[in-house]
């Protein structure tokens, strides 16, 4: 049995959860969110909304964020298996710009909690199913993010594990982090 456990990174606020896990001779059973223990924990974490991506090996889902009424997020592959990053757009953090990245699997359980004013993508290698419990509805309106593959970020994105990217119209789109610093100068 694995109880609930808490590490932060070197971005303040983001935080590597193990959730709670039990397992017997039936299977398993997870618990990857507890607002009580949670809070016992020093960190606040209220439900908005709860949804699932399902996708397909190869998938990018970009560096997104909303611009406004900002969604902290608790993030963690259901199944398959996730390169997931963070990249800190919070212009007077210590660790702007600074992008961390983290393998999570189903076999592994390990979840993210997202602060505000972070991007967030990952590329998927194998198909996998994602959930997201946010603090914060979306709004489509405020709905943003920067290119995937933004050269003055750098993510060193694993792409030599999967045959081809394969990303949506939307997420090709997305502006550079030059124009996200023009445009917003950061959050």
């Amino acid at each position: 049995m694995k109880k609930f456990a808490f590490s932060q990174t070197e971005i303040e606020g983001l935080i590597i959860v193990q959730p709670f896990v039990s397992e017997d001779l039936r299977g398993s059973f997870v618990k990857d969110y507890s607002k009580e223990v949670f809070e016992a924990n020093g960190l606040e974490h209220d439900l908005m909304e709860v949804f699932y991506t399902y996708s397909k090996k190869g998938v990018v889902r970009a560096l997104h964020f909303q611009r406004v009424k900002q969604q902290p997020k608790l993030v963690r592959c259901v199944s398959g298996k996730i390169y997931d990053v963070v990249v800190d757009l919070r212009k007077d953090s210590p660790t702007f710009k600074k992008w961390l990245s983290f393998t999570l699997t189903g076999e592994n359980t390990q979840e993210l909690l997202i602060p505000k004013g972070c991007g967030h993508g990952y590329l998927v290698l194998e198909d996998s199913v994602v959930s997201y419990k946010c603090s914060e509805k979306f709004y489509g309106e405020y709905d943003d993010g920067i290119l995937w593959n933004d050269p003055d970020i750098g993510v060193d994105w694993p792409t030599e594990k999967v045959e081809k990217v394969i990303l949506s119209e939307k997420d090709m789109a997305l502006q550079s982090f030059r124009k996200f610093m023009d445009q917003y100068q950061g959050f």
